[in-house]
């Protein structure tokens, strides 16, 4: 596993980059890592996935799937979300709270220290108080950054949309009327920016619910980000702290257990792919959506760590029936969960 871990760093974030896994039989837990639909690296040489290069090739989304007779789980790696946020007002203030709770990396760009210090209070994980184009050509953009403009006037959010038009993104949107956002666009439109890109820019910003309020807007936005997000249908990977443990062996020297989503039916509080790593002591780095059922797969993984387990396994948690009401599992669906030792 920790090759593994390994491999996928030496790998390029911007390229499609996935994990397959076998999940049942004879090579059940066998490994391998693709990029751009090649095999980079496996963890049996020349082992099953050798002989379904071109079926392989045609998978982009989290997934389990059948594949010659075995259920596979296909795991597209993406990076950790970031928003990076244009302008330091009242509508940025929320935006911030709530891209911190969904755990993402927001970073702000505000040209007054003022209203700087007001998203540094807010809880943004960086804050550039710099003129925005400046405090652009600080931010590289990838294909898990989301842009969101609302600055104070038009000229800065021109300033800000041509500079973002021009780097990698999930998603761009920018405040304002309807004329206002039309007049920022033609004008970019005249300087040669792409206007492919600008029409793929989400204004007004937000999914229509009538939002009035800042709070409301920030709602609104966050929405249609988490909208685009699951689009993409691929979780960030492996966080940086998992990462972290999983290849850190002297302040991480003991077993761990890596648990994966791989199947949900129903209603769950995770999507497929979502990973905890369950350390020996029972700390748990990352969730795989808490309570009653990630305390069962918790004590299942310390077992496991234990050595009174299996390597792998696959653990079924249903939610649904009396039984589960009882233990506090309201969502209603059934997850299975991948565990494997590392």
């Amino acid at each position: 596993m920790r090759a593994l871990f390994e491999a996928i760093q030496e790998t390029d974030v911007n390229r499609l980059r996935s994990v397959l896994t076998v999940l049942d039989g004879e090579n059940i837990g066998e490994k391998a890592l693709l990029v751009d639909g090649n095999i980079v690296w496996e963890s049996r040489e020349n082992g099953f996935f050798r002989e379904y290069k071109k079926e392989i090739q045609e998978r982009n989304e989290t997934e389990t799937f059948l594949l010659g007779g075995r259920e596979i789980f296909c795991d597209v790696l993406g990076q950790e979300k970031q928003i990076v946020i244009c302008g330091g007002g009242h509508v940025s203030i929320p935006v911030i709270t709530l891209g911190v709770m969904m755990g993402c990396e927001v970073t702000v760009l505000e040209d007054r220290p003022t209203f700087a210090d007001n998203a540094r209070r807010a809880g943004a994980t960086n804050v550039i108080c710099e003129p925005f184009e400046q405090g652009l050509d600080k931010v590289e953009g990838n294909s898990d950054t989301y842009f969101v403009i609302v600055t104070r006037g038009h000229r800065y959010d021109q300033v800000c949309l041509e500079k973002i038009a021009q780097k990698e993104h999930a998603y761009i949107g920018m405040i304002g009327s309807r004329r206002r956002t039309t007049m920022v666009k033609q004008t970019l439109v005249e300087k040669g920016i792409d206007k492919e890109v600008l029409d793929k820019v989400y204004t007004p910003i937000g999914l229509d619910i009538g939002a009035q309020t800042p709070v409301e807007i920030a709602v609104a936005i966050m929405a249609e980000i988490i909208e685009v997000k699951n689009k993409k249908k691929r979780t960030c990977g492996y966080t940086k702290e998992i990462v972290k443990a999983v290849l850190d062996r002297e302040d991480y020297p003991e077993k761990k257990v890596m648990a994966t989503i791989v199947k949900r039916k129903g209603s769950a509080p995770q999507g497929v792919g979502i990973k905890m790593l369950v350390l020996r002591d029972g700390k748990c780095i990352g969730t795989i959506g808490g309570g009653c059922m990630e305390a069962n797969v918790t004590q299942k993984a310390l077992l496991m760590a234990a050595g009174k387990g299996p390597e792998i396994a696959l653990c079924k948690v249903d939610m649904t029936g009396a039984d589960a009401e009882e233990e506090g599992m309201v969502c209603g669906g059934v997850v299975s969960v991948l565990l494997e030792l590392i």
